[in-house]
C-alpha cells in the first residue's frame, strides 16, 4: 500500500523522519510542528509530499500538526539562546554530584516546556538525582540526552583535516557504518591518525565518497594482474582511481621500469 509522507529533520540531527502531511500542502523548507513519541516538536521539511510503500516505515506514521508561523520559529530560536545561558550553572551542579559527564550543548524545546542537556560520557551515568536537582533549580522539565562523539562534533562544528567544514556539520547524510575497508578502497594510509576525524572515529567522508571509488574499482585492473600496453606486457602495481591512471612495472632481467598509462591505453581481462 502506498502512503503519502513528507521528510522532516530536527535540529542537531541528520536523520530524516517521515510524517503524514495530514492533508496539508507543505513545501520544502517549511518549518512544521509534528507529533512525536515525546510530544510535539519543531522540524524543517527537507522532502516534499511523496508516495512510499507502507512497508518501509519502521514505526507508526505520525502527523504534521501544522506549518509553524514565523513567530513560532523565531521564539524557538530565542528559547534556545536563553537555554544556552544556563550551561555554566548546569556544569556547576553536575560537578557537585561528581558525575563523569561532559555537557556539549543545552537547548530548549520549541515551546520552552523543557530544557534538553546533551552530554557525552565514557560510561553509563546514573543521573536520576541530578535530574531532580536540575528541575528544582530551573523550575522546568529537564531531559538529559547522552550523545556520541560524532554527534558532539556535529553540534559543536569544526573543520576536518581537508580544511573544509566537517561532513556531519554540512548534513552530508547519516552514515550508519564507516569501515576500514572504505579506506582501503580509496588507497589511503591505514594510520588511524590519517583517517580519523575530530570525533576520533573514521571520517564520514570515507562513506560519503565510497560509491565513487567502488565504481572506479570495477573498471580498473587488479593490482598484480598482467596488462598489455604499447610497450609490451607488464604487471599493475598501482591504480589512481580518480584520474584513471595505471602504474605498470616492466621487468627485463635485472632491469625494472615503471610507466604510467591512461586506462584506455591498456588492455586487460575484466574478470581477473
Amino acid at each position: 500500500m502506498q502512503i503519502e509522507v513528507v521528510g522532516v529533520k530536527f535540529k542537531n540531527s541528520n536523520h530524516i523522519y517521515s510524517f503524514s502531511p495530514n492533508n496539508q500542502m507543505i513545501k520544502k523548507g517549511d518549518y512544521v510542528i509534528v507529533e512525536t513519541e515525546k510530544g510535539k516538536d519543531l522540524g524543517v521539511v527537507v522532502k516534499t509530499n511523496e508516495m512510499i510503500d507502507a512497508g518501509e516505515l519502521v514505526s507508526p506514521l505520525k502527523n504534521v500538526v501544522k506549518v509553524a508561523t514565523k513567530e513560532q520559529v523565531k521564539r524557538a530560536e530565542e528559547f534556545d539562546k536563553e537555554a544556552e545561558k544556563l550551561a555554566p550553572k548546569i556544569k556547576e551542579i553536575i560537578k557537585s554530584f561528581n558525575l563523569e559527564m561532559k555537557v556539549v550543548k543545552v537547548e530548549a524545546s520549541f515551546d520552552n516546556s523543557k530544557i534538553i542537556i546533551n552530554f557525552t560520557a565514557e560510561n553509563r551515568v546514573d543521573f536520576r538525582e541530578l535530574v531532580k536537582k536540575l528541575a528544582e533549580t530551573f523550575k522546568t522539565r529537564v531531559e538529559l540526552r547522552q550523545i556520541g562523539s560524532r554527534d558532539e562534533v556535529r553540534m559543536m562544528g569544526g573543520f576536518g583535516p581537508c580544511g573544509k567544514i566537517c561532513c556531519c556539520v554540512q548534513n552530508f547524510g547519516e552514515f550508519d557504518h564507516v569501515s576500514m575497508k572504505m579506506a582501503k578502497n580509496q588507497n589511503l594510509s591505514l594510520n588511524p591518525n590519517s583517517i580519523s576525524g575530530l570525533c576520533g572515529k573514521l571520517m564520514c567522508c570515507l562513506a560519503y565518497e565510497n560509491p565513487v571509488y567502488l565504481e572506479a574499482i570495477k573498471i580498473m585492473p587488479k593490482l598484480g594482474s598482467e596488462v598489455k600496453t604499447e610497450d609490451g606486457k607488464g604487471i599493475v602495481i598501482y591504480n589512481d582511481l580518480l584520474k584513471r591512471l595505471v602504474d605498470v612495472k616492466f621487468t627485463n632481467g635485472d632491469d625494472v621500469e615503471v610507466k604510467t598509462y591512461e586506462l584506455d591505453k591498456i588492455k586487460f581481462r575484466r574478470d581477473e
